[in-house]
């Protein structure tokens, strides 16, 4: 098992940027492909970017445009999602998720591991 932990979310003007992270304890990290995926209020959980565990090929979901980046450090066992440009629409409360392939997933069902959640507000 691996356990996950969102970090970095917060209130943020639009225009504004933030980068969240998530760290994981316990198996290799570097075992696992990772995911972001974010949930706004009122609506369905969605991706919005993915890697896989060697961190040479990424998704992003077309909503997000070239406005996020993901990447991981596989020394420090964690993932980043950085976020710029952010809007309204970028509200959601934000999971990262774990899973133990080599390549990334688009949908949640395949990930096996799930972080609390990490709460992003944009105010116009």
């Amino acid at each position: 098992q691996v356990q996950l932990v969102e970090s970095g979310g917060g209130l943020v003007q639009a225009g504004g940027s933030l980068r969240l992270s998530c760290a994981a304890a316990g198996r290799t990290f570097s075992i696992y492909a990772m995911g972001w995926f974010r949930q706004p209020p009122g609506k369905e959980r969605e991706v919005v970017a993915a890697i896989s565990r060697s961190g040479d090929s990424t998704y992003y979901a077309e909503s997000v445009n070239d406005r996020l980046t993901i990447s991981r450090d596989n020394a420090k066992n964690t993932v980043y999602l950085q976020m710029n440009s952010l809007n309204a629409e970028d509200t959601a409360v934000y999971y990262c998720a774990a899973r133990p392939a080599a390549r990334w997933s688009r949908r949640s069902n395949d990930y096996n591991y799930w972080g609390q959640g990490t709460q992003v507000t944009v105010s116009i």
